[in-house]
């Protein structure tokens, strides 16, 4: 539902539905550490073992919490408008 890439780390948005969440954390770090060794000819691990999460109940506002994941690079001071930060996305935008 919501994504941001910053330059140590990301966070993601998204709803389970038939996966537990480690499977879809692992499959994540996998795939991205092969497409990123093969990018760069590189070999090893990519990731921290280990994440965090926050589960969002029902009657949560889902949209306050993508528009604080999508403001990062904003209050990481890396960009002054989101606009300029390429590395983000949200259903609702």
């Amino acid at each position: 539902m919501a994504w941001v890439i910053m330059p140590d780390h990301f966070h993601w948005l998204f709803q389970l539905h038939h996966s537990h969440l480690s499977q879809v954390i692992g499959s994540i770090k996998s795939r991205s550490t092969l497409t990123i060794n093969r990018a760069t000819h590189g070999c090893g691990r990519f990731w921290q073992s280990g994440y965090h999460d926050r589960a969002i109940r029902d009657g949560e506002d889902l949209r306050n919490t993508a528009r604080y994941i999508v403001a990062n690079p904003l209050r990481a001071g890396l960009v002054e408008q989101i606009g300029d930060y390429p590395l983000w996305d949200a259903i609702w935008l």
